[in-house]
């Protein structure tokens, strides 16, 4: 262990996580102010990919989307535990996989349900590829989410470490 006890895949995942939370925040800086896409709410690009601007005021799929200003701190509290939790977990980390899945979740909840929430009230999503027949609109943090459980996932595939399967091993 290094410095406060936390391994070298600790500091990775930390580093994975900021990394992860520049680009989500940059994406939406250049698609709310260099691009202005919510005045165009779409641009047509080619390929099977648009920028369509939504403003998510729930979460996944739309849940608990509403105006009501409770469900926007509900979730930024609920986040916060997450983050917090993650990061924790992330101190121990001791595999590459594990490490970056981490990183990436902990990004990926920071730039959308922490920063967006508090900054705009909602998050912004702009990646539009319903051309290839997937619905939902999304962003970089959102994408980092669903990689970093697919990485955790993985790192308990290769690593055979399946608790739940397994809970008295």
């Amino acid at each position: 262990m290094t410095a406060l006890n936390i391994t070298r895949h600790g500091w990775i995942a930390y580093a994975i996580a900021v990394a992860t939370v520049v680009l989500d925040q940059l994406s939406k800086l250049w698609i709310l102010h260099g691009l202005d896409l919510p005045s165009k709410g779409t641009v047509p690009l080619p390929g099977p990919m648009d920028l369509t601007m939504v403003w998510n005021r729930g979460m996944s799929f739309g849940l608990l989307n509403g105006d009501a200003g409770w469900s926007r701190w509900l979730l930024t509290g609920f986040s916060t535990v997450v983050v917090v939790g993650l990061a924790i977990w992330a101190r121990k980390a001791t595999k590459p996989f594990m490490a970056v899945g981490l990183g990436m979740i902990i990004g990926g909840a920071i730039g959308n349900n922490l920063i967006d929430r508090v900054i705009y009230g909602a998050v912004a999503d702009f990646i539009d590829v319903r051309d290839l027949y997937f619905p939902w609109i999304f962003n970089i943090a959102d994408s980092a989410i669903s990689v970093g459980v697919a990485f955790l996932l993985l790192d308990s595939f290769l690593t055979g470490e399946d608790k739940l399967a397994h809970p008295t091993e």
